[in-house]
């Protein structure tokens, strides 16, 4: 049988805090007002923000099945 398992529970466990963390500080919106200049590359930044977000949130998910895996594979018995 194939295992997903595939990295510890501390990398697990450190991947979720660290995505949980980029998807808040990525879906801030950016605050201060400006000329229209400024406003094009606060949009430009956030439509890169939010695509990082998003990726975040993939790393998150991955690493939440990883935690949840290796406490699975604890229960195990062999």
């Amino acid at each position: 049988m194939v295992s997903l398992l595939c990295c510890g529970p501390k990398m697990a466990a450190c991947g979720l805090v660290l995505s949980a963390w980029g998807v808040v500080m990525l879906v801030r919106a950016p605050e201060g007002p400006g000329p229209e200049r400024i406003y094009r590359l606060y949009e430009q930044v956030s439509y890169n923000c939010f695509i990082a977000a998003g990726l975040y949130a993939l790393l998150g998910g991955f690493s939440l099945c990883q935690t949840r895996l290796n406490k699975r594979k604890e229960y195990m018995v062999r």
